[in-house]
């Protein structure tokens, strides 16, 4: 992630949200409307704790003003928000939109075994475009 810089697009999403320390994309595999990966874009860190408490305090915030636009525009019941790193060791936390019929309400997201498809591109291009606008 570090190597990467700070693309629009990526394999696998569209940015929607560029902020001082943090970039937010809309994840392209249809998963569950909405998901979401903000990404730390300061120095290389794996945990949070490894952040001054001035960098956390500005990842804090941009991850709730990204969290506050997928509930303005998506209006799930609930988000989880998950920060793992366990398969790729860089700071980024996934934001999971919960709705009313979606798999296992009341339970951890049951993320697929197998790739799942794209999500179809004008529904992935009209979300990330509203989300943009939320974000400001």
């Amino acid at each position: 992630m570090c190597e990467q810089g700070r693309p629009d697009e990526t394999r696998h999403g569209v940015r929607y949200f560029a902020g001082e320390v943090s970039d937010a994309y809309l994840v392209r595999a249809d998963i569950q409307r909405g998901l979401s990966v903000v990404v730390w874009r300061g120095r290389h860190v794996v945990e949070p704790t490894e952040l001054s408490d001035a960098e956390a305090a500005a990842y804090g915030r941009e991850v709730l003003r990204v969290s506050r636009a997928l509930l303005a525009v998506l209006r799930p019941v609930k988000l989880n928000y998950d920060v793992l790193g366990n398969s790729v060791p860089h700071l980024h936390t996934h934001l999971v939109p919960r709705y009313a019929d979606d798999p296992r309400p009341g339970w951890p997201f049951p993320f697929p075994e197998q790739d799942p498809p794209a999500m179809p591109e004008e529904r992935l291009r009209a979300d990330a475009e509203a989300l943009r606008r939320a974000t400001g």
